[in-house]
């Protein structure tokens, strides 16, 4: 999930404001009373547990451990019963997936002392620096500029890069735009385009400068020959700035109040060391199984139950277990399947449950599921993502608009489940969306749901299993579980 912790409050209380008054809660049967009770809290927990662990090496999707762990679930599938949607691949959906291990990372700012001595300030990775993991390898030490939100931007009439001379050097700047409601920057602030616009203009790799506690493990980028990015803390962008009379704070207050560049050469240097293997033929997997419907006319129409099951994983010698992202949201699409294929009496259409691949590199399998809907079904009727499910005691969310009904269906499962807090509207996608999205923009209605946190350690080597609290991944499987089914059985 790409939403920072730092936004999250904000965005919660306006899903609070947005939730409707809550609908009458469904009429149970003993065949969904059935289902509900099935789900357990402390299997759900154990799933969590498994995929964050040492064996699948931080599901960085195209590496062995991801796969691993994509054939582990597979086999979670098959034995609760769920079909197979290839009789060639089972239930892997495989598609091309490069990724970059960093091996090695040194990072040093070189700070101006006296005439024309430098003072050296090591970074430590993990706390003052990570490199962004698509980086080629190298051992530069060059100059530094400073060049605002990295954007050039012709067409809006910005250009952070307007007489500054980048070339052979390494760009610092924020991640932002200059207006986040022009959509005329949504392009530009895609982490693939401000890294090529960097390197087409001579840079030997961007550095984003992010809050102290969000340094975290990116893979959302394309690996480009001799092209070195890394992310530090503003910490140390502001001691780079200690000769100008300047904070990060201040620059970047600047820069959203004025809406126009603010670049400049530093004084100071640095030194990226990185050495990183990069596999341009991987594969990766989505892992797919389905309930077939009861409905001979309409079991060709799926209601898919997903969320990512990747996450960016072990580099330099840290391992990034993901198990709030998403391990969590995985267990929860698992445990609302389990529950769905031991039903007596299956809804019309059919549900899947799919576990996306390369949502931490861009949305990738979640868009060739949507682009390739695999050959048992003919249309993607509704899609329910969970991304992040595991941290707090309550979910927020949002869904589509239309159609009105799709909507109806989550706030009648809440009804019975009462875990929501906020339900908001979905009215666009952005650059930081999750695996909605794909099927949102081919106008499929569509859901995203995750817990209420805090989601302290995003990205970081912090988002273990300790923090996982199993009752509301449970209680988000039991929502998926009643809304697919109403929704499918419609």
């Amino acid at each position: 999930m790409k939403i920072r912790p730092t936004r999250f409050a904000a965005l919660l209380a306006l899903a609070a404001l947005l939730v409707p008054s809550p609908a009458a809660a469904q009429t149970l049967d003993r065949n969904l009373r059935d289902g509900l009770a099935a789900i357990s809290p402390a299997e759900v927990y154990d799933i969590v547990k498994t995929l964050a662990g040492q064996e699948f090496a931080g599901r960085l999707t195209g590496h062995p451990g991801y796969t691993a762990a994509a054939r582990w679930a597979a086999g979670k599938l098959a034995a609760w019963g769920l079909k197979p949607i290839s009789g060639k691949d089972g239930y892997l959906q495989p598609y091309p997936s490069p990724y970059t291990v960093i091996d090695q990372a040194e990072m040093t700012v070189l700070l101006p002392s006296g005439t024309a001595a430098y003072r050296e300030m090591p970074l430590v990775p993990g706390k003052d620096f990570l490199p962004l993991l698509y980086s080629d390898s190298g051992d530069r030490t060059a100059d530094a500029v400073f060049a605002g939100w990295g954007i050039s931007a012709p067409e809006a009439g910005y250009d952070d890069y307007a007489g500054l001379d980048v070339k052979g050097k390494f760009v610092l700047c924020f991640r932002g735009t200059p207006d986040a409601r022009d959509p005329r920057y949504q392009r530009h602030d895609e982490h693939r385009t401000r890294m090529k616009t960097a390197l087409d203009k001579g840079a030997l790799g961007l550095v984003y400068a992010y809050p102290d506690d969000d340094i975290g493990s990116n893979p959302n980028g394309d690996f480009l020959a001799g092209f070195t990015p890394a992310v530090i803390g503003m910490k140390v962008l502001d001691a780079i700035l200690a000769d100008t009379s300047s904070t990060a704070a201040d620059l970047k207050k600047a820069l959203i109040a004025y809406k126009r560049p603010i670049s400049f050469p530093v004084r100071a240097r640095i030194r990226l060391a990185v050495r990183s293997r990069h596999f341009p033929q991987a594969v990766g997997y989505n892992v797919v199984g389905y309930i077939e419907g009861s409905d001979p006319r309409l079991r060709r129409e799926c209601v898919v139950i997903g969320g990512h099951f990747d996450h960016t994983g072990a580099h330099l010698g840290i391992l990034f277990p993901g198990a709030d992202d998403n391990a969590s949201g995985s267990a929860t699409s698992m445990a609302a399947g389990k529950a769905l294929a031991a039903l007596a009496r299956k809804p019309r259409r059919s549900i899947v449950i799919a576990l996306f691949g390369g949502e931490e590199m861009g949305l990738q399998g979640s868009t060739w599921f949507a682009d390739h809907v695999p050959g048992p079904f003919d249309r993607v009727a509704g899609m329910l993502n969970f991304d992040m499910t595991g941290e707090g005691d309550k979910l927020w969310g949002a869904a589509g608009a239309e159609p009105p009904e799709f909507r109806k269906a989550l706030e009648e499962a809440d009804a019975t489940v009462k875990v929501l807090r906020g339900l908001g509207v979905i009215d666009g996608v952005g650059v930081r969306g999750s695996d909605f999205a794909p099927f949102f923009l081919k106008g499929i209605p569509a859901a995203s749901l995750g817990s209420a946190g805090p989601h302290l350690a995003y990205h970081q080597a912090g988002d273990t299993i300790y923090r996982i609290n199993p009752d509301i991944m449970a209680d988000a499987a039991k929502l998926a579980f009643l809304a697919a089914y109403a929704w499918a059985d419609r």
